[in-house]
């Protein structure tokens, strides 16, 4: 087929391939800006911005993961803080009850008044509770929490002691105790014990400066990083801002190129405007001459001429029409690149009827067997589409003239959303497909002259004016056995 690749459409030609070469666009003499690296040139504005962008999302990201990760140390180290706080003021409550209740125990041995044991009792009773609140304040800390089993032991074993010095003071009297009333009787567990508690707050005083100096690392830390931070993401901005800036210059150079090219493009339209006048006007005189003085030379010379003589002048009578009507189809290919489009909505059902309606006189009497499908309405210019169906229906007319049934198909098929696809088919004589993509080429033919009469134009008309359309064009077909003509037009308006 035409297009076995199925290619896109090219843009629309501004200029036919008649006139000459056109002039050359001057050097881009535009300043050009700072060069981008090789690998980075070629992506698009949108890729790079993208990779711009996802750069400094990414440094958010890590700056946020390494400052919440800083901040929940600083925040852990500040409920430890607290802990360690509360856990010294209990063991100096703690201390403070024991030496009171020490006091009140050596009282009441001397005196034996019972007041004095209050410190003793409030003591014995709330032992437990301090326990388990100073195991609770040190957590999972081993080495406190072995000096903690000691000291539970020791002030348990401190007030069993003075449980038993206030038994005997009751039953024996003050005589019993009176050598254990000035010293004390556990006075060598409760100088333990204050060593225990000492050792017990400076543990936590030490493990308090620790976090502070962490805590104060993890500040500077998280300071610097979010500077660093701050600076890589004004760096990749930047970078940005660079790589559109970059990306806008060159396209305002390629703009400037195109307006140039536009200019001179311009120029040779115009150009092949007068070039096409001059082919309309000024070469038909000749043809025509040629023409008519051939069949006057032929009128008054004919009886006196052979047969060999007679038929040179047909035949160079038919070289003058035949060459009229290149001259006609050369316009027609030329002004179909420039003109204007209609837009609007056209019955392919009506459109193909009324062309079959006007070959009439092409079929001379022929017999053929027309199937036409049903057919979509499309939007377009009802006078190019028209051209395009009358050029490929009178191909199937001419190139089934030679088949004692001539069949051709005209249907419609929908294979991808938004666009519809028409084939004209017929069994006439069809074409060798290592030539089809000679077919929709100006000028090509792929039969002789005296087999089948053209110009080698028609099809070349059908490819620019679908391309125009916002479609596509090819074919099928083999030798004696027919050809396919298909063209794709989009459901939906395009601008033309």
């Amino acid at each position: 087929m035409d297009s076995a690749t199925q290619e896109r459409p090219p843009h629309t030609p501004v200029a036919a391939p008649l006139a000459g070469p056109v002039p050359a666009a001057p050097p881009d003499r535009t300043p050009r800006t700072g060069r981008l690296p090789d690998w980075l040139s070629g992506w698009s504005i949108e890729q790079r911005v993208l990779a711009g962008f996802g750069l400094v999302f990414a440094g958010i990201l890590v700056i946020s993961v390494v400052s919440y990760r800083n901040t929940s140390v600083v925040v852990e180290n500040s409920r430890l803080d607290s802990r360690s706080h509360d856990l010294i003021q209990l063991l100096g409550s703690i201390q403070e009850a024991l030496v009171a209740a020490e006091s009140g125990h050596r009282r009441y041995l001397v005196t034996g008044d019972e007041s004095y044991l209050k410190a003793h009792q409030a003591l014995a009773e709330q032992m437990p509770e301090y326990t388990r609140y100073l195991h609770a304040l040190v957590g999972g800390e081993t080495e406190q929490q072995e000096r903690l089993t000691r000291l539970e032991s020791l002030i348990k074993q401190q007030l069993d002691i003075e449980a038993d010095a206030i038994k005997r003071r009751t039953e024996l009297g003050a005589e019993a105790v009176r050598h254990l009333a000035l010293p004390g009787v556990a006075k060598r567990e409760l100088d333990t014990i204050h060593h225990l508690i000492g050792d017990l707050e400076n543990r936590e005083r030490q493990s308090a400066r620790a976090r502070v100096l962490e805590s104060a690392s993890s500040t500077r830390n998280t300071i610097a990083l979010l500077g660093l931070g701050a600076l890589l993401q004004l760096v990749l901005l930047g970078s940005v801002y660079y790589l559109i800036h970059h990306d806008i210059t060159a396209r305002r150079r390629v703009a400037a190129e195109l307006r140039r090219q536009g200019e001179l493009l311009q120029a040779a339209n115009k150009e092949l405007e007068a070039f096409s006048y001059s082919v309309s006007h000024d070469l038909r005189a000749p043809l025509r001459h040629i023409d008519g003085y051939a069949a006057l030379l032929a009128k008054t010379a004919g009886e006196s001429l052979n047969d060999k003589a007679q038929r040179y002048l047909q035949t160079i009578s038919d070289s003058a029409k035949q060459m009229g009507q290149l001259i006609d189809d050369l316009l027609v290919f030329s002004r179909m690149g420039r003109q204007e489009m209609l837009r609007s909505t056209v019955n392919l059902n009506q459109l193909v009827k009324t062309v079959i309606h006007d070959l009439r006189l092409d079929l001379q009497g022929k017999a053929i067997s027309w199937t036409i499908g049903s057919l979509p309405e499309v939007p377009g210019d009802p006078a190019m589409l028209r051209q395009v169906f009358m050029n490929l229906l009178s191909n199937a007319v001419k190139f089934t003239a030679t088949r004692p049934e001539p069949r051709i198909e005209i249907g419609a098929t929908q294979e991808a959303p938004g666009e519809v696809t028409v084939f004209v088919r017929d069994n006439g004589v069809g074409f060798d497909m290592q030539y089809v993509n000679k077919l929709f080429g100006v000028f090509q033919r792929l039969h002789r002259n005296d087999e089948f009469e053209g110009t080698g134009i028609g099809l070349a008309n059908v490819r620019r004016i679908i391309h125009r359309h916002g479609g596509r064009t090819w074919a099928e077909g083999a030798i004696d056995r027919g050809a396919t003509f298909y063209l794709s037009l989009p459901m939906k308006r395009i601008a033309s």
